[in-house]
């Protein structure tokens, strides 16, 4: 795909494409933010004002344009207890706190913390994502009729066919506006948005939340706080990392982490959930043209529009439209190629990436996922650094020589240890030649001096040579 910079080149084409993307994404939306609104236990209009703030905000202040940020899945499985427990104005407290969290995380550059997520995560992350977004529609597609069922069919071929014959319109608007015209016109008998829950009725408007402003609120909230702005901000920079990868661009994850901040704050000061990045709507938008910031800025303001000023219309799109849409989305959200990587990656990425997708899918929690994921990855990696180590023996007269190489670690401190036979060392000249290896943590330094000690104890004449500046300097540092 083109760069984030090459639409700029002739403003009226890049300007229509970013709104109709914008409005792909919008459509895209309005399911997804109402099904995950009753996940949390809200009313659908708090996360329909809640995705309208959030989209106006981040296309501001987020680091990754054309990144689509709405209230999420994810969030709502963390704020769902919090509401039960306390009720909604606590959750909006909650929302405040989580995005002052988050502009501090992103202010201390602990985006810097998403390098150790491994490209098997990202992978996985990607595909239990599409998994879950298709997933969410069963329910929609097990429970419709038959004229439900042929509206998705129909959807879906319109969405693929309709390129074919024109370019300038994204596929899954021309598919909702013909569906929702056959659904109208022959007084079908399927489901539609208005079924989905309460529209808004009016703006939203800004009020603090209604809490006692106390220790023990603070109590309440700050641990539920603290989980919203860790997941928002893994599926956030997730989603970013998803979107350089698909625009061949870079973005700014610390301005996305303050960014995300500003807006959940703003979110919440306007009586709506917190949120974080949508994968699925933001795929969707770059699938169909988005590439700068008024994509975003588009989504959320189409998706007020809709509700408010053409809500009797939006109100008779029926829900088949939405499900094809989404189908859509998730089918181009997989990575298929992930198939023909199982036999060309190693084996121990592919579990990590199949242990991603499975806890991912099986708990509906991104976050825990992409930690599973995350913990794999950094624990094969230990034991393959670790399996590295080598010490060889050389004797020479009534002299040892030790030569060490590869990496010494909190995972291959034992090994570093155990690699030293004290048997016939008494009275005798040792050398350990550090020369190819490194000394890397305290863990390291134990053991070094923990070998040092056994052949001063077994009165060895110990000598070490090749010890790198970098090990010398933790070595005086940790001993002084």
């Amino acid at each position: 795909m083109t760069s984030a910079k090459s639409p700029k080149a002739n403003l009226p084409v890049y300007v229509t494409r970013e709104l109709l993307a914008g409005m792909v994404a919008t459509f895209a939306l309005i399911p997804e933010v109402i099904a995950f609104s009753s996940v949390a236990g809200i009313d659908p209009q708090v996360g329909l004002y809640a995705s309208f703030v959030i989209g106006l905000v981040i296309a501001f202040s987020g680091g990754r344009p054309a990144m689509i940020s709405a209230a999420a899945g994810s969030v709502a499985l963390v704020a769902a207890a919090l509401v039960h427990g306390h009720g909604l104005q606590y959750l909006l407290a909650a929302g405040i706190l989580a995005g002052v969290f988050q502009i501090i995380f992103g202010l201390l550059r602990l985006s810097i913390l998403m390098r150790f997520v491994a490209r098997p995560v990202r992978t996985g992350f990607v595909n239990a994502l599409a998994i879950l977004i298709f997933s969410a529609q069963l329910p929609q597609i097990l429970g419709a009729n038959t004229q439900g069922l042929i509206l998705i069919g129909l959807g879906l071929v319109i969405i693929y066919a309709a390129p074919r014959l024109i370019r300038s319109i994204p596929s899954p608007l021309i598919a909702i506006v013909i569906l929702t015209l056959i659904s109208h016109f022959f007084h079908l008998q399927v489901k539609t948005v208005a079924e989905l829950g309460q529209l808004p009725l009016t703006l939203p408007h800004w009020a603090l939340p209604n809490v006692p402003h106390n220790w023990q609120t603070l109590q309440i909230i700050l641990m539920p706080a603290l989980a919203i702005a860790m997941v928002g901000l893994l599926e956030s920079i997730m989603t970013a990392f998803v979107v350089d990868d698909l625009t061949d661009s870079s973005s700014d994850k610390d301005r996305e982490s303050w960014g995300l901040g500003i807006a959940n704050i703003a979110a919440s000061l306007f009586g709506g959930i917190a949120g974080c990045g949508m994968i699925g709507q933001t795929v969707g938008n770059v699938r169909y043209g988005g590439r700068g910031r008024l994509s975003t800025f588009a989504a959320g303001m189409f998706l007020m529009i809709f509700m408010l000023g053409l809500r009797s219309w939006v109100s008779e799109i029926p829900v088949a439209a939405l499900v094809a849409v989404m189908v859509m989305v998730s089918i181009s959200t997989f990575n298929w190629q992930s198939f023909s990587d199982i036999k060309r990656q190693p084996k121990l990425s592919i579990i990590v990436m199949i242990a991603t997708v499975l806890v991912t899918v099986l708990t509906h929690n991104l976050a825990a996922g992409v930690i599973v994921g995350v913990l794999l990855s950094s624990l094969f990696f230990a034991f393959k650094i670790a399996s590295l180590i080598k010490v060889k023996a050389v004797d020479e007269e009534n002299k040892r020589i030790y030569q060490v190489r590869g990496q010494v670690f909190y995972a291959s401190a034992d090994m570093f240890i155990d690699a030293f036979d004290m048997k016939d060392v008494e009275g005798r000249s040792v050398t350990i030649d550090l020369t190819h290896a490194h000394l890397w943590d305290v863990t390291a330094v134990e053991a070094f001096q923990k070998v040092q000690e056994r052949f001063s104890h077994h009165k060895a004449e110990l000598t070490v040579i090749g010890l790198n500046k970098a090990s010398s300097v933790l070595i005086d540092k940790l001993t002084d």
